[in-house]
């Protein structure tokens, strides 16, 4: 019975962030570097990710390429969440997203403490989650992990450039710490309430506010709301807005590399999946998330617009 109240359990949370709903994709794109001889032809596969820029871009650049490749694709993007995407690949709802393998490693999979080599930790993912029905493909060198970061103002005012530096400026005047975060970041073991205990801080529950992501980053800068705010560190606005990020000096926060999570019925049916993501993770690094980030978060553009420049950009596929 518990077992059934699980899985009843993860269908209300997919249902409820609307995964019924979603739009086939219609770009007219052919092979590039990636997906000559059209191997997925016949094939229809669904894509999702969760409903942040960069993980609706990285979602689109796997649909796009699938759709080069021959296959039919739906588009079931931008979920509110991250147990939401995950448990649609999870269900076989999705069959593809780009997901984080701290996330994996510590939410999703219950540990407490990161694996310090990016590698291994992305090893012990993909090893754990073979039993959820989940394939790990290789990950990138795109390493999207939290801090916090403040306004140039107020990192001439109080010179804070670690986390150390926050939480002593903590125990010396509480009041002054004044933190914007998610909802998520704010109840996560590898966010707020971990980060608290490696660093000895304990903020007054008045001194923590909870928004949306993308106020936060106006909050830093524009207000004096709060001091400093939940960031990810392949946000194109911490250059555009020149904000100091504080340097994890304990690495307490894990490592965030993006990889392919596949449903393994799907990969079994498609193997060639594999040859298709694989370069395309090998050229997404830190560097390239905040370039693309900001034409989103910064410039306006649309998510889709920017995977697909990319992905012509770069050779990986061409317009039909």
């Amino acid at each position: 019975m518990a077992a059934a109240a699980a899985g009843l359990a993860a269908l209300a949370v997919v249902s409820s962030c609307g995964l019924t709903s979603g739009s086939p994709l219609v770009d007219d794109v052919q092979p590039g570097t990636l997906g000559r001889g059209k191997p997925l032809k016949g094939a229809s596969l669904t894509v999702t990710s969760k409903n942040f820029s960069e993980n609706i871009i990285l979602g689109e650049m796997i649909g796009l390429v699938f759709k080069a490749a021959g296959a039919s694709v739906l588009d079931r993007t931008n979920i509110t969440g991250s147990i939401g995407a995950r448990e649609a690949v999870k269900s076989g709802q999705a069959d593809a997203m780009y997901e984080y393998t701290g996330t994996a490693w510590i939410t999703y999979l219950g540990h407490t403490t990161p694996i310090a080599s990016p590698h291994a930790q992305w090893q012990a993912v993909r090893d754990a989650d073979l039993k959820n029905g989940l394939t790990w493909l290789p990950p990138s060198t795109l390493d999207n992990t939290y801090s916090l970061a403040v306004s140039a103002r107020n990192e001439a005012k109080y010179h804070l450039r670690t986390l150390s530096d926050v939480a002593a400026l903590a125990r010396k005047d509480p009041k002054a710490v004044t933190l914007c975060v998610e909802n998520e970041f704010a109840s996560r073991q590898d966010g707020l309430v971990g980060m608290e205990k490696a660093y000895g801080m304990s903020l007054p529950s008045g001194n923590i506010q909870k928004m949306d992501a993308g106020i936060i980053y106006t909050q830093i800068n524009k207000s004096n709301s709060c001091l400093l705010g939940e960031v990810y560190t392949t946000d194109g606005r911490i250059k555009s807005m020149n904000l100091t990020v504080m340097k994890d000096d304990r690495n307490f926060f894990p490592n965030y590399n993006a990889a392919p999570v596949i449903y393994s019925k799907a990969f079994r049916k498609h193997p060639v999946i594999a040859r298709l993501l694989d370069p395309l993770s090998a050229k997404l690094t830190t560097a390239v998330a905040q370039q693309l980030n900001a034409k989103v978060d910064v410039d306006g553009q649309d998510p889709h617009d920017v995977a697909k420049d990319w992905l012509e950009k770069e050779g990986f596929i061409k317009a039909g």
